[in-house]
């Protein structure tokens, strides 16, 4: 982790001094004739985020997390705060800190948004301060956002009560925790957020609006099985998929005794994603997706005809899908 801090930009300061670092890099800035706010500008942020990498986290992927807030700041300024544990065997004795920041051109030249980042590196020792120094490092009158990176043990996050009791969101990958993360009794369940579930949203959105065009009952009538396939990369997405199938079929009328069957599969014509629903009486559902090259299928016969349509079909890029995390 010593190589996460390190992997990450920014200029070290002093930790009791974080404040006028911020403000002295932008002064610095201006002067040198890089982008920089106006004084009364720095401070015109929208939020506070918490980025915690987890001891799983590479230098490589610390340094992609971090790129992902900048191009989510692009729409949403802010002030992050990203947290780089320590264990206790990496002898480190006490807090470091760096700051970063940039600042970018919205929708006119007027509109001039900026993101401000403090690095924190800890070892676990100093574990019971940090509260304190995070505190000292966020907005007080901007709503907080936390999230959890890579992290590997779910009781041993739950020690960050501050963070998870305070935030607005708390946000989670379920590609990358572990199995335990999405039922754990953590402190405030409805501020939960999956990226995966993020991911998904033109997914979800296409084949709900393709569904809708059917009588809800139709859909469920003589239903029997409820077919996900995915290539192996995309199991978390595959698995949320389902659930979301079998909720939506529910709200429809669907019975608990349908089967599923989540199957990863490299068979040919499955694509990245394909669903079929399967019927009593010749009925179909089917849809097929291949990602990489963002085209989706349809296909289905619910007793008035064939009915078909081809259509565009991605996931959400990390930082969209930060974005619907936060705000949805």
């Amino acid at each position: 982790m010593p190589a996460v801090f390190e992997q990450l930009p920014g200029i070290d300061v002093p930790v009791g001094h974080i404040a006028e670092s911020l403000a002295s890099m932008w002064r610095t800035s201006a002067s040198e004739g890089r982008d920089a706010p106006a004084t009364d500008e720095v401070r015109a942020m929208q939020m506070n985020f918490v980025l915690h990498l987890g001891f799983a986290t590479t230098p490589d992927d610390a340094l992609q997390q971090f790129e992902t807030i900048k191009r989510f700041a692009h729409r949403y300024p802010c002030r992050v705060v990203v947290l780089c544990p320590l264990r206790n065997d990496d002898g480190a004795v006490d807090f470091r800190a760096k700051v970063y920041g940039e600042c970018f051109l919205g929708k006119s030249k007027g509109d001039t948004r900026c993101v401000e980042f403090v690095m924190l590196s800890y070892p676990m020792r100093s574990r019971a301060h940090l509260e304190d120094q995070v505190s000292v490092c966020l907005s007080t009158d901007l709503p907080l956002y936390y999230w959890a990176h890579r992290f590997s043990d779910s009781a041993r996050l739950a020690d960050y009560q501050y963070l998870l009791n305070h935030a607005k969101r708390v946000i989670f990958d379920t590609a990358i925790t572990p199995s335990d993360a999405k039922t754990y009794p953590w402190p405030n369940p409805d501020t939960i957020r999956d990226l995966v579930w993020a991911r998904l949203l033109p997914v979800r959105q296409s084949i709900g609006q393709f569904l809708s065009g059917f009588e809800p009952a139709r859909l469920v009538e003589g239903l029997k099985r409820v077919k996900v396939y995915h290539r192996p990369k995309f199991e978390p997405e595959g698995r949320v998929l389902m659930d979301w199938l079998l909720q939506r079929l529910g709200d429809c009328g669907a019975v608990e005794a349908v089967k599923t069957h989540v199957v990863p599969s490299e068979a040919r014509g499955t694509d990245d994603f394909a669903v079929a629903f399967d019927y009593d009486g010749g009925s179909y559902f089917k849809w097929r997706a291949d990602i990489a090259h963002n085209h989706g299928e349809f296909a289905a016969d619910m007793g008035s005809g064939r009915v078909e349509l081809t259509t565009s079909m991605h996931l959400l890029s990390p930082e969209w899908a930060l974005s619907e995390a936060v705000f949805f």
